[in-house]
């Protein structure tokens, strides 16, 4: 399935990677595949070859995001592929590893377009990497669905290519507010996050949120990701006794500080958004300190119906793979896409779209009925119907609690 490309093309991507690696501090190194291989997958059927990418973190930390949200896609492609076949068309998924790192969300985004086969991508997965990305895909009208970037500034930026099927952290980030006055009865907050586009993003809606309710802030603070010792924060924290610790950022990073600060004789609330949802939080901090540990989440409980149950089996008995995080909007974020695809031939007459008429499909989505979400694109690309939902840890196990209202 991989398509040959010349030498003079391959050396430019590589440099650029090199180029981006060495900028871009540690964690960043060159795409890992070309857009054809790496992760190729489709039918192996004669007709005319699409691609469709897959782009998050696939290995490292966050490698959860982007592991689940490319095997729900794939699932969705397989489920279309004998249609597809129909139309005289080979879809194959390209996935590809971003790291969650912005300059290699360029990387990748640059590699990507330089293959004409490639005619939309399902991702990125974090917001930092899907803004920097969609400057590139921006000039070659080459369309975007990300199943989980919610930073708000992704669709500020005019890009008719950008597409989520998720809710927005305004929306994440009131609506976490609203829940912890409302339900758990806060009336002061210390409010943190982890100085990145989505941490800092969804910390500043919720610090928004509780001025407007009339919770008290009694401290904003950025810290560092990735430290092991936030012990000059906590102390500020535990001196001050609030009655929730709200921080934007990832698991990582909340599990150390749940950790160190229940250490320090800390016994309130603890809240954060979708990047809590990991069963490493949990390892990291202690089920015990986990407790009372609430977070929102961009994807409601996927089993939570009998449709949902049976979907579930279907999928681990055809893939082998647990669900996970993302792996249910991936699914509809590849089914949104594999819609837009298919109008897009329909009306060419049969015959291979650009990427130009594959965005103008996509971006007029409407009432698309998704298997966990139905999907209607406005203007900016936020999807109509998307939602928030809540969760919380109980005795080292993740409880589904609902809407958030």
């Amino acid at each position: 399935m991989k398509k040959q490309k010349s030498l003079s093309i391959l050396a430019a991507t590589v440099a650029l990677g090199t180029l981006l690696a060495g900028c871009g501090g540690g964690q960043s190194s060159a795409p890992q595949s070309n857009a054809n291989g790496g992760g190729s997958t489709g039918g192996g059927g004669a007709g005319e070859k699409l691609v469709i990418a897959v782009v998050g973190p696939m290995s490292g930390q966050y490698s959860d995001y982007g592991s689940t949200a490319k095997a729900g896609a794939e699932y969705a492609l397989k489920e279309k592929q004998e249609a597809f076949k129909a139309l005289g068309f080979e879809v194959q998924l390209s996935a590809q590893d971003d790291q969650a790192d912005p300059k290699q969300g360029v990387a990748v985004a640059q590699m990507l377009i330089s293959n004409p086969d490639v005619v939309g991508v399902v991702g990125h997965a974090t917001t930092g990497a899907s803004i920097t990305a969609a400057a590139q895909y921006d000039q070659e009208k080459l369309v975007m669905v990300s199943p989980s970037a919610t930073g708000s500034d992704l669709t500020e930026q005019g890009k008719k290519i950008v597409h989520r099927i998720c809710a927005r952290d305004d929306q994440q980030g009131s609506k976490a507010a609203i829940y912890a006055k409302n339900q758990l009865g806060v009336k002061t907050a210390f409010v943190m996050h982890d100085k990145a586009a989505y941490g800092q993003g969804l910390a500043e809606e919720v610090k928004k949120q509780f001025e407007k309710d009339g919770v008290e802030i009694v401290g904003f603070e950025g810290v560092t990701a990735g430290e092991k010792d936030y012990s000059a924060v906590i102390n500020q924290i535990v001196s001050k006794n609030p009655e929730m610790i709200y921080f934007g950022g990832y698991y990582s990073d909340a599990g150390i500080i749940v950790k160190q600060a229940r250490e320090k004789g800390y016994k309130g609330i603890f809240m954060g958004g979708d990047g809590y949802d990991s069963a490493d939080l949990v390892k990291i901090a202690g089920a015990e300190n986990a407790n009372n540990v609430v977070f929102t989440s961009t994807v409601g409980d996927v089993g939570a119906t009998p449709e949902g149950k049976k979907w579930i089996e279907d999928f681990e008995k055809s893939t082998g793979n647990k669900v996970g995080i993302f792996t249910s909007f991936g699914y509809d974020s590849m089914g949104v896409m594999l819609s837009g695809l298919e109008e897009a031939i329909k009306a060419n007459g049969g015959k291979k779209p650009t990427r130009e008429q594959v965005l103008e499909a996509v971006h007029k989505t409407k009432d698309y009925k998704g298997k966990f979400v139905n999907v209607t694109f406005n203007e900016k690309g936020d999807n109509e119907f998307a939602s928030v939902y809540v969760y919380k840890y109980e005795n080292g196990q993740k409880v589904y609690i609902g809407e958030a209202k």
